[in-house]
């Protein structure tokens, strides 16, 4: 739908942020990015880049001394910006946790100041250790120990809800969460441990698929245009204010099963590769064993579904990959 909108969004530079700001460019919205690129890169926005109603502004949310007139000036805030990769949380823990909590809080702040609806992307993550087959949105969490860093995400995406709800009911501030359920497709890198591109790159130069764990563990793939239009969809529904919302497929895969399938569709002769986890990460690592979301909410609110097929989107994504 079209839209004349002046759009916010943070971490526009990264990958469903880029895919994101193309969307809203594609509607008629007015858009400024406001990125760090600390993992998103420039170059995600290359197609767009000179496009008139984009502004890019390189910077973190917290300490951007134009955020204000910023927020000020748009309809509409999408709140992508947070560190991401579990082998970048694992790794830098404190990096972590001061992102997500940091910047969320900035503009939330920001935001709530002048009354501008905010759609803040959260994670899958936050069902935590959870052994329920589909996780819906009024589940218990069940977050692992703190000595364990893995879990620190979780925690602090988690923080970041429990905040945008306190702004919601406290200030009155128009707020929507969305849990993003392991969003695939073009321009995913797989430095930060994303497995899907991790695959793709492997079967591309014919080296082994290095599945971490013994490859039981279960995943539902969502590919980046459901997300986006999941987002975009959200983003007009006034009966989502207040409201958190699963985002993803519900079609389901185990991690040895997707190999499998990335080296007969993209037709490469890798083989698999198991690696025990206090290999690939660190000793006492845990890993979730399914992540498949309920998204009823979502469909009663937008109407929406993800319909993207998984060999579809290992097609198109591995189209548009290019081995690092």
């Amino acid at each position: 739908m079209a839209s004349k909108n002046h759009v916010l969004v943070t971490g526009g530079a990264g990958f469903i942020g880029s895919h994101l700001v193309e969307r809203l460019l594609a509607d008629g919205c007015r858009v400024t990015v406001l990125d760090d690129c600390s993992t998103g890169r420039e170059d995600n926005l290359q197609r767009v880049r000179d496009h008139a109603l984009l502004k890019f502004r390189r910077g973190k949310v917290s300490d951007c001394s134009e955020l204000a007139d910023m927020v000020e000036s748009c309809d509409f805030i999408f709140h992508l910006a947070a560190a991401v990769g579990v082998e970048l949380v694992v790794h830098s823990p404190i990096r972590t946790i001061h992102t997500n909590l940091k910047e969320t809080e900035s503009i939330l702040e920001t935001a709530s100041r002048f009354r501008v609806p905010v759609l803040l992307t959260s994670t899958s993550e936050v069902y935590g250790k959870s052994q329920k087959d589909a996780f819906d949105e009024e589940d218990d969490l069940l977050i692992g120990p703190p000595h364990l860093g893995r879990w620190s995400y979780a925690c602090s995406k988690l923080m970041d809800e429990f905040l945008a709800l306190a702004y919601s009911r406290e200030k009155g501030l128009p707020v929507t969460v969305v849990r993003l359920f392991n969003t695939v497709g073009p321009r995913q890198s797989g430095n930060y441990g994303m497995v899907l591109p991790r695959f793709i790159s492997a079967a591309q130069k014919g080296e082994p698929l290095r599945i971490h764990g013994d490859g039981k563990q279960t995943r539902c793939f969502c590919f980046v245009a459901d997300t986006v239009e999941a987002l975009t969809r959200l983003q007009h529904a006034n009966s989502a204010r207040g409201e958190v919302f699963n985002v993803g497929s519900t079609e389901q895969i185990s991690i040895q099963e997707l190999a499998e399938r990335v080296i007969r569709i993209t037709g490469s002769s890798s083989t698999l590769q198991f690696v025990p986890y206090d290999q690939a990460y660190a000793t006492g690592f845990q890993d979730m064993l399914r992540r498949r979301p309920i998204t009823e909410k979502l469909a009663r609110h937008t109407g929406f579904r993800a319909a993207t097929p998984l060999d579809e989107i290992i097609r198109l994504t591995s189209a548009a990959t290019v081995p690092w």
